[in-house]
């Protein structure tokens, strides 16, 4: 089983429980005119037209389990966002099928590569269009041609389980985001030198803003791993920006906190309906620990040389008892079983570690010297 996405899928799925858990703050932190804001802001992509029978007593409350499709999208439809000269609406960055158990005590999440070659179904896209189905495509094509929907019964047709909700986050969003909470503090192990994007990230800590936090989650042409380095440093960069977001200063500070909530929900595209609902459905998910939730990328292998698939993935047969585990409830790993080693992260070229701070240090007042010291004294940025 490869493993080497690993490390990186917990922090998505922190990621989107925290924003659940903070639009449940947003609706305290103004009047009604501020909700109903944030409830416009909200992308619906319409509800999944399930291939898979859901559950007859599913309105029953959390008695059955709950499995949400985590969406990272990379949508390019905005000023100053096509830096990798991709255009469009892009595709899914990032997938992670979530698994609540019935009993909301615990979850784990699997994660799809966006360059597994996979059976897409027949969908309709959000503008009626009918998006036929294909055989041996790029896994993040369906969510470019008929968005979260159609991603949603892809994936019903690969693992057989009923998808309850989706929730996508485009990435083209971080600009607001990050300049709402004054920046994001990232450590960086190894300079990034982009030519062709223009995009240049010295090593070392860095409270980054605007348009160099795109920089920084959308490069992928100049770092190890491509795609796959790509994926792990958006991750990184959630679990900082979530991180700071929690933070006391932004939490103390409601015209910030409202600032960010309203740059967050413009970036969310989701089947539920409101900002109530998805506060509902944090709150049913209150007495989970996020910090237990484990995760596995899905079996997979990458196509030999001289394949006329090589440089894409293909998902293996043993995948099959991670979506029977799913159907059955039952956990991520046997009791019996030795339990699986704790993701880590290392300050290596591809794999960039996170230093986030509650701190507010404006990007252009810290120096070469700070961030160098910083680098030192945390451990984290020398570059490997």
């Amino acid at each position: 089983m490869r493993t080497e996405a690993r490390s990186g899928t917990r922090t998505v799925v922190l990621t989107v429980v925290v924003t659940m858990l903070f639009l449940a703050v947003g609706t305290g932190i103004g009047t009604w005119a501020f909700y109903d804001h944030l409830n416009s802001n909200l992308g619906s992509g319409g509800d999944i037209k399930h291939l898979v029978d859901e559950p007859e007593n599913k309105d029953e409350g959390p008695k059955q389990p709950l499995n949400i499709l985590i969406l990272g999208t990379d949508g390019r439809a905005c000023e100053g966002c096509s830096i990798d000269g991709e255009g469009g609406s892009g595709g899914s960055d990032s997938t992670i099928l979530l698994h609540v158990s019935a009993d909301r005590t615990s979850a784990y999440g699997v994660s799809i590569p966006r360059d597994a070659l996979v059976d897409r179904p027949e969908c309709t896209a959000p503008d009626g269009t009918t998006v036929p189905e294909a055989s041996g495509v790029m896994w993040n094509e369906a969510y470019s041609l008929g968005g979260p929907i159609c991603t949603a019964r892809q994936t019903e047709l690969l693992t057989g389980i009923p998808i309850d909700h989706y929730l996508a986050l485009d990435f083209a969003g971080f600009r607001g985001m990050v300049d709402a909470v004054g920046g994001v503090r990232i450590c960086i192990p190894e300079a990034i030198d982009d030519e062709e994007h223009n995009i240049f990230l010295p090593a070392g800590t860095h409270n980054l803003r605007g348009k160099q936090a795109l920089d920084y989650v959308r490069n992928r042409s100049s770092t190890p791993n491509a795609d796959l380095g790509r994926m792990r440093r958006q991750q990184y960069f959630l679990t900082a920006l979530a991180t700071k977001v929690l933070s006391a200063g932004t939490l103390t500070r409601p015209r910030r906190l409202a600032t960010f909530a309203t740059e967050l929900s413009k970036s969310i595209t989701t089947d539920v309906g409101s900002v109530a609902e998805l506060a509902a459905l944090a709150g049913e998910m209150r007495d989970l620990d996020p910090s237990s939730i484990e995760f596995e990328t899905v079996p997979n292998r990458a196509y030999p040389a001289g394949d006329p698939n090589w440089g894409r993935l293909e998902i293996l047969p043993a995948a099959d008892e991670l979506w029977q585990r799913m159907l059955d409830d039952r956990p991520l790993h046997d009791a019996t079983a030795s339990a699986a080693p704790s993701p880590t992260t290392s300050a290596t070229p591809g794999n960039p570690e996170v230093s986030a701070s509650p701190d507010e240090v404006p990007a252009d007042s810290v120096s070469p010297e700070d961030q160098e010291k910083d680098a030192a004294d945390n451990g984290l940025c020398s570059p490997a």
